[in-house]
């Protein structure tokens, strides 16, 4: 497997899996309990390295079905006051934005990855990406974010999404297989599929993001809110580590870390 280097962090490859904890100062979230003030984005970050982050993701807003827009703006208004509270921390930080605007201003800041669910759908968003020289988090997209609907059409989109990423010009980046409902058409039962299948995503011989975290197809199966999806989630992530991911991303940086740790010992005795 290729690996991603990502500041000092390697994904993929030989490396073990690694750990991306996650921090919305959006309020607009679907898991309120992930709501990070901006007054405590300093603070929520130094417990989530302690607690066995490898790295860093913000976001500024929720990219969750049927919540309310933000203008981009906004978006870069809060991106900029939460990275400001992380300049001089030495942490490994991703942006999760899709907008090159938005790019623009974290790029004032120590930031080392760009996490774009629009699978650089926007020529102009991966040319600032690989004129920045960082690496990137893309997702399965071919018109909209998350809009492949199966193993199949998601497979293709990745394919797709590497083609952008080479013409682009940027060489380092994790494939993110898209698990959620993105878009009306979308149903739990493809999230399942796209769990159950998730091998499969690494013939492309790069390193694959699993992100899971609280979402609507746990919730569905077990009838409970984000706030009690934990135990689900946790369920789901480690079967994804069983069919290959190399980084998980999460809201529960210390639970997960504990089943990385279990996973590892299962599987390497380490």
């Amino acid at each position: 497997m290729i690996s991603c280097r990502v500041n000092n962090l390697e994904i993929g490859g030989t490396a073990q899996p690694r750990l991306m904890g996650v921090i919305n100062v959006s309020g607009e979230s679907f898991y309120l309990g992930s709501y990070i003030p901006i007054t405590e984005v300093h603070a929520t970050a130094v417990a989530m390295i302690e607690q066995g982050a490898d790295m860093i993701d913000i976001g500024a807003r929720s990219t969750a079905p049927n919540t309310q827009a933000i203008s981009g703006k906004a978006e870069a208004e809060r991106i900029d006051a939460a990275l400001k509270e992380l300049d001089g921390t030495g942490f490994t930080v991703s942006v999760d934005t899709m907008h090159p605007g938005v790019l623009e201003v974290c790029l004032k800041h120590d930031i080392h990855a760009a996490n774009d669910i629009s699978g650089f759908m926007s020529p102009a968003y991966a040319k600032k990406v690989a004129e920045s020289g960082l690496p990137a988090f893309v997702m399965a997209t071919n018109q909209q974010p998350g809009d492949p609907i199966g193993v199949e059409a998601t497979l293709a989109a990745l394919k797709e999404v590497m083609l952008r990423c080479e013409h682009a010009g940027v060489n380092e980046y994790v494939l993110d297989p898209g698990i959620g409902i993105w878009t009306p058409f979308r149903s739990v039962g493809d999230d399942w599929e796209l769990c159950r299948n998730f091998e499969k995503f690494q013939r492309f011989d790069r390193p694959v993001l699993a992100a899971v975290s609280r979402k609507t197809f746990i919730g569905m199966l077990l009838n409970r809110d984000p706030e009690d999806r934990l135990p689900g989630t946790l369920a789901v992530t480690m079967k994804l580590l069983e069919k290959g991911a190399s980084i998980v991303r999460t809201h529960d940086v210390a639970a997960t870390r504990d089943i990385m740790k279990v996973y590892a010992n299962l599987v390497d005795g380490v």
